[in-house]
């Protein structure tokens, strides 16, 4: 059976990133809240890159060069 995919806000993508920026291990979030490692390294990437969680204020300045192209 396929699992169905989460989504999350970004509310609560931000509380997890300020659960593991004030202290609590990665794995203690992983596991309490049931979550990818990657999702949650992501999340704090994005958070310390832009502040944002949208894909679009994270891209790199050649990927926006290269949509702009388009």
């Amino acid at each position: 059976m396929k699992r169905k995919r989460r989504t999350f806000t970004d509310d609560f993508k931000q509380q997890m990133v300020s659960l593991y920026q004030h202290g609590k291990s990665r794995s203690e979030i992983v596991a309490e809240y049931d979550l990818t490692p990657s999702a949650l390294d992501r999340w704090i990437t994005q958070a310390s890159q832009s502040g944002s969680f949208k894909t679009k204020d994270n891209r790199s300045p050649q990927e926006q060069e290269l949509i702009a192209l388009r």
